[in-house]
């Protein structure tokens, strides 16, 4: 054996030699956050009423819809306006085709008994709580007999539809 070999073992005996390194750790909590919002979206299926007959002395029902989808637990109002025909009101909305007007309400029952507007005096809106999914509610539709004066045409209107959550 060399010297310089009998030197090491002598030195390693005698822990003059420098050990191996030993790893060092350090360790933190690293903080994760996020805010859910209350969100909501909506969208309208038309309501299409077909031919309407104003001389047979009967109403013509229809139905249309919404669906809302809102955010899990968010609770939601939608509300209905009274549409773009002159003089249109909650109770009274008016389809038009020129300057003709053909009278017609909306319904949130299916016996077309609770007007469907703004939540005002005479009138309901249609509320829920959001579970993530869409919900789709049914809208109900009539055009009153009795419109005998109303000529022939192409009629429709335009409802704006509000969701508040």
């Amino acid at each position: 054996m060399t010297n310089f070999k009998r030197a090491i073992a002598l030195g390693a005996a005698l822990g003059l030699c420098p050990a191996a390194a030993e790893a060092g750790t350090a360790s933190s909590n690293l903080s994760v956050t996020a805010t859910v919002t209350a969100n909501c979206t909506v969208s309208t299926a038309a309501v299409a009423f077909g031919n309407v007959n104003t001389i047979s002395g009967s109403n013509v029902d229809g139905s249309g819809g919404i669906t809302v989808t809102c955010t899990n637990g968010s609770t939601w109002t939608a509300a209905a306006g009274a549409g773009s025909g002159t003089g249109a009101t909650l109770a009274s909305r008016k389809m038009t085709s020129g300057s003709n007007l053909l009278n017609y309400s909306l319904y949130t029952d299916s016996g077309r008994t609770s007007v469907w507007g703004d939540g005002s005096t005479g009138n309901v809106t249609i509320s829920g709580t959001g579970n993530g999914a869409a919900q789709n509610v049914t809208v109900y539709g009539r055009v009153a007999a009795g419109q005998t004066s109303v000529p022939a045409g192409s009629y429709s209107d335009t409802v704006s539809v509000t969701v508040t959550y």
